[in-house]
């Protein structure tokens, strides 16, 4: 069978779409990765806003595998009374603009907040410290982790789980030997979805968090600060995030490439 040839058309117009995308791109790497590359990469604001976008995410990651791992095990396996209800909340942040969510997390934790004086009370000041942008991030970027986690605990057949115990497994053994495994794939996924997400997050970081250099101030805190005084330092983070974004996709594919076979 021959296949048919492709209309003309279609073809001009991704083309142009292509075009439109790949032009910005290109030339903010060819700006990004100039001769004075290196001496801005070791300058303090770029290797600030590494260090504090690398341990914070990081930190949200952690705290998305443990609170976000069980929850999503339970929205796949268990079915509740309230079970849209939490569902629908748990994915509520992905629909929020950036800022709310940062108004929301200051009217929460901040000095003023609900909880801010019972923290207060017990020595913890979380607004405008790297706490505060860990729980940004984890505000953020958690429910892409929840939402791919739960198709992978859903995409098998439970029978396999049932047969694990049958042959005598206790149910924490079938979770870490049959279930997880099996799972894998998807939660890999959502991880790199959540930390994608979380070097990306920048209302909510700058309302709950602020903009200190060393402190709190992310990749993308930076490059906004950096715009207002010298470029140098914005060309060369953004870069890096354009690199480092590329690599997360192409990691997304070969994930989705393994899931399907």
């Amino acid at each position: 069978m021959t296949r048919a040839a492709a209309h003309p058309l279609p073809i001009l117009i991704s083309a142009v779409l292509a075009a439109f995308l790949l032009l910005p791109t290109l030339t903010l790497l060819l700006r990004g990765l100039s001769a004075d590359f290196l001496p801005t990469l070791l300058s303090p604001a770029v290797t600030d806003a590494l260090r504090v976008s690398v341990l914070t995410s990081g930190a949200s990651l952690g705290l998305t595998i443990i609170f976000g791992t069980p929850a999503a095990w339970l929205l796949s396996r268990r079915r509740f009374w309230g079970h849209a209800l939490l569902e629908s909340l748990l994915d509520l942040p992905i629909t929020l603009p950036p800022v709310v969510a940062g108004v929301a997390l200051l009217l929460a934790f901040g000095s003023r907040g609900v909880l801010g004086r019972p923290l207060e009370l017990a020595g913890i000041d979380l607004a405008f410290s790297p706490a505060a942008v860990v729980l940004a991030l984890l505000f953020t970027s958690a429910p892409f982790y929840i939402r791919t986690a739960k198709a992978g605990f859903s995409a098998y057949d439970p029978d396999t789980e049932a047969a694990a115990r049958v042959d005598g497994a206790g149910e924490r053994g079938v979770f870490f030997r049959v279930t997880l495994p099996l799972a894998l794939p998807f939660l890999l996924e959502g991880l790199v979805l959540a930390w994608a997400r979380s070097l990306g997050e920048f209302g909510a970081t700058i309302l709950f968090a602020g903009s200190l250099q060393g402190s709190t101030r992310t990749i993308p805190l930076a490059i906004y600060s950096a715009i207002e005084s010298d470029l140098r330092p914005a060309l060369v983070l953004s870069a890096i995030m354009v690199v480092f974004a590329f690599g997360l996709l192409l990691v997304l594919r070969l994930l989705s490439a393994r899931r399907g076979t």
